[in-house]
């Protein structure tokens, strides 16, 4: 089977599980490991393998870059403390804590020889890089505080890189190579560094381009430039290709879309990368499921165990460690979030690429392989799975039940209008019976009314939202009809340009202000 027919079939098969998690209210990507799981175990196709080449050209430029093109750098500003005190020594202290975890207690099992400090360190830098995308998701859904979520996604995107550059700095120290913390601090200075000028030169650059190209595909086709151009020209340097993606994708998104693109173009752009990032997350998550030998995983599942363990330990410790740092300062975090941000630490396709990255002759190779798959496994599964009873026993999505309760009223008042309307358009052929169908509807509806009435006035932030929907679909009621007009010849060219510029610019204001 060639790759294109087996990319085909993995796009059928990602369509079939997005719709059918709908239906089973579990995590989009975790579906997809499963899905994976499954499949790999039955031999039903055989998929590219997911190497570090793949991850590298394929996959984690676009990835890192529609996630640093979304995110609002003010906001991010305003949080800087936390997410870089959790990305950069939090990930230090975690390889630590793990490390020492791990260390003494895979020595003690059986089946493990020689497992030396050196090797745990190279699993704890390999294993540190977060994926949240199935908890963001989980957050989106339920509604969780928008800063919890900014948190999350700028930890990741940071610890990515960070987490390369240990893995490599600890690879250097396990071949023998003399290493000083100074020289480490150095060597990680330069690494970020470099990788931080030519994310921003990118960025720059081509945001300044974009000021002097009005044209929608042009500026899609820069901003693709930007992350993939970005990532290699570092990668290619030997310089941080994930810290240049993230600087270039945050440069386009903040700084390029105020200074070179029209609200139309904006639109344009948002929802090209929305369908990147979600064609890439189906099928990278597929094949992490593929990947995963679960014989192999069962033969060691003590060491495993003690693994996850050890890592998520090491991240409560950070989590909780730089929470109570903060508790004194305007970036402090409520201790329900700390949990979270503890439990929402899932390993994604990252740390499994970087230990397939290990060179066949290299010591516990296939140990610590099976190790990371495992862990990976576990954290997708148990975490991305528990997600949402923990969030809502925390209390950080309280009002969920009463969003449930006004999206049921809101879906019958609907319906009755909706039946309301089908009657008066059938009056006339049964004049009849027509006068008490529509006393019976108009009944339904002041009782959905008024119990719509009843639970409302206490949910303050649900009320912020049906308003925000409410106006959006209004919006989007004036551009349908421009559009219309548009094409029926009412109004010019220029005409309808302009108005559609202004009702853009109004959508993208409430997509910037919710």
């Amino acid at each position: 089977m060639d790759n294109a027919t087996v990319f085909i079939l993995l796009f059928i098969i990602a369509t079939a599980v997005a719709i059918g998690v709908r239906r089973f209210h579990i995590p989009y990507t975790v579906a997809l490991v499963l899905a994976g799981l499954v499949l790999g175990f039955a031999h039903f196709l055989q998929p590219p393998h997911l190497t570090k080449t793949l991850l590298y050209t394929v996959f984690l430029p676009g990835l890192l870059f529609e996630a640093a093109f979304h995110l609002d750098f003010q906001q991010f500003w305003r949080n800087r403390v936390t997410i870089i005190a959790l990305a950069v020594p939090g990930v230090v202290a975690a390889i630590v804590v793990t490390t020492l975890i791990l260390t003494p207690v895979a020595n003690m099992l059986a089946s493990v020889k020689n497992f030396t400090w050196q090797y745990a360190l190279v699993f704890g830098a390999l294993i540190t890089a977060t994926d949240p995308i199935a908890v963001v998701a989980i957050f989106k859904k339920l509604g969780a505080p928008k800063r919890l979520s900014l948190i999350m996604e700028g930890e990741s995107l940071i610890n990515d890189g960070t987490g390369i550059v240990f893995f490599t700095l600890s690879l250097s120290l396990v071949a023998g190579n003399r290493v000083s913390v100074a020289g480490l601090g150095v060597d990680f200075i330069s690494i970020v560094g470099a990788g931080l000028i030519i994310g921003s030169v990118v960025g720059i650059t081509v945001s300044q381009i974009s000021r002097r190209v009005d044209d929608a595909m042009i500026q899609i086709t820069l901003t693709t430039l930007a992350a993939y151009g970005a990532f290699m020209a570092a990668e290619q340097f030997h310089f941080s290709g994930v810290i240049a993606a993230v600087t270039a994708g945050l440069f386009c998104g903040n700084y390029g879309s105020q200074i070179g693109m029209t609200p139309s173009s904006r639109i344009a752009i948002e929802s090209f990368w929305e369908y990147v990032a979600f064609a890439l997350n189906s099928i990278v998550f597929l094949l992490i499921g593929f990947e995963v030998h679960i014989s192999a995983l069962l033969s060691a599942w003590q060491l495993i165990l003690v693994a996850y363990l050890a890592v998520t330990l090491g991240r409560g410790a950070v989590v909780l460690g730089a929470s109570a740092l903060m508790r004194k300062t305007k970036e402090r975090l409520p201790w329900s979030w700390s949990a979270i941000l503890t439990w929402g630490g899932l390993r994604g396709a990252l740390p499994m690429v970087l230990v397939l990255s290990l060179p066949r002759h290299f010591p516990h190779r296939d140990l610590l392989v099976t190790m990371t798959f495992g862990v990976v496994i576990l954290s997708i599964l148990i975490q991305g799975v528990s997600m949402s009873p923990l969030l809502k026993w925390l209390g950080v999505v309280k009002w969920q039940e009463g969003r449930e309760a006004v999206e049921l009223a809101r879906g019958r008042l609907l319906a009755a209008y909706a039946g309301l309307e089908a009657v008066d358009q059938m009056a006339h052929g049964l004049s009849s019976v027509a006068p008490t169908l529509r006393q019976e509807y108009e009944e339904r509806i002041d009782t959905i009314r008024q119990a719509f009435g009843e639970i409302q006035p206490d949910l303050d932030q649900l009320k912020e939202q049906e308003m925000h929907w409410a106006r959006r679909h209004l919006l989007l009621v004036e551009k349908n009809r421009i559009i219309d007009a548009f094409q029926e010849g009412r109004i010019s060219q220029r005409a309808y340009e302009r108005l559609l510029a202004d009702i853009d610019a109004r959508l993208l204001q409430m997509e910037t202000e919710l």
